[in-house]
């Protein structure tokens, strides 16, 4: 029986919460393959049907691990990827951004043919590319739902000038950004316009990378070649600031008797029905728990205080170094 409840992103109906996949693959430390197969397959049972993944996490890999996740449960899942984002093999984030249309061509196709599906329903361009139009980008792939291959298109991080004229192009479900506790510049400008042309809102790191839901307190939390040591949250300094928030954040999960990560991704799902948070993990315990957290029910004042217990104010570091913000908000 499912547990999660639905949601519309414009035209597309997926769960209420979904999967993200990046963790399952080389980002935040070893990964246990079969483990990380289990846990697609309890998000599925629990009605959890909206599974993201990209063309760059794992270069290609954790786009190879869903196919395997799916193989017989296609028809249960909404399978969400993005292209864009360029990186070298010795990379640990991207090198850089491609939106032109043979590139966006190529990428379908590559996507297509590792996930082992021969469509893909909803396509995230993950980053703009600032040298090139993005009605060009769009265009090219408005061509690709034209040939069946895409059913729904989005973008991932991008500036509300830059979504209308995406949008004027061809209707997009969805946006994706960072939407959390501790992340909320999304509320300013690009929320409003999303909401002004009826495009859903895929949050991605709801639970602040895992340190609102208590996973990382100290660095030694991470291990060597964890992508999380690169931002600038989890600096030294910054991520004992940080760490405190989490805490006054769990001690009022342990009142209302639910778990900080739990009330973290409640607190998201509180921003609209048009939102949409994807946790990501690669057990299923921590599915099962996560997609709990789509049925509770906060008030307005539970709300504010949980806001008042993480003030934007005080959270320490930016969301990502320098290189990385200068890909984001085009």
């Amino acid at each position: 029986m499912s547990t999660v409840p639905t949601r519309r992103l414009g035209g597309l109906e997926v769960s209420a919460q979904g999967l993200g996949g990046m963790a399952m693959t080389e980002v935040y430390g070893p990964v246990d393959e079969a483990e990380a197969v289990r846990a697609v397959h309890r998000a599925l049972e629990l009605g959890v049907t909206l599974l993201d993944t990209s063309d760059v996490y794992g270069h290609g890999a954790n786009e190879e691990l869903f196919a395997k996740a799916l193989a017989g449960r296609r028809e249960l899942a909404v399978v969400a990827t993005k292209y864009g984002v360029v990186r070298h093999r010795e990379d640990r984030v991207g090198r850089g951004v491609r939106g032109d249309p043979e590139f966006v061509r190529r990428a379908c196709d590559a996507s297509l043919r590792r996930l082992g599906v021969d469509h893909i329903d909803l396509w995230f361009q993950n980053r703009v590319d600032a040298t090139v139009p993005v009605e060009e980008t769009i265009g090219a792939a408005a061509e690709l739902v034209r040939a069946g291959k895409v059913r729904f298109l989005g973008l991932s991080e991008a500036a509300p000038e830059t979504i209308r004229r995406a949008h004027a192009v061809h209707p997009l479900a969805a946006l994706q950004t960072e939407w959390a506790l501790w992340s909320r510049g999304i509320e300013r400008a690009v929320a409003p316009v999303c909401r002004e042309l009826g495009i859903g809102i895929v949050a991605y790191a709801p639970l602040g990378r895992g340190l609102l839901a208590g996973a990382v307190r100290r660095d030694t939390d991470l291990p060597e070649g964890d992508y999380r040591r690169t931002l600038p949250r989890f600096a030294p300094g910054n991520l004992e600031r940080n760490v405190r928030l989490a805490d006054a954040l769990a001690g009022r999960a342990a009142a209302l008797e639910v778990t900080p990560a739990q009330l973290a991704l409640a607190w998201v799902h509180h921003r609209g029905e048009d939102v949409v948070p994807i946790p990501g993990s690669k057990r299923p315990e921590h599915v099962a728990e996560n997609a709990a957290a789509a049925r509770i029910t906060l008030s307005p004042g539970e709300l504010a205080a949980l806001e008042a217990l993480v003030p934007a104010a005080e959270v320490a570091g930016e969301r990502y170094p320098e290189p990385s913000l200068r890909m984001v908000d085009l």
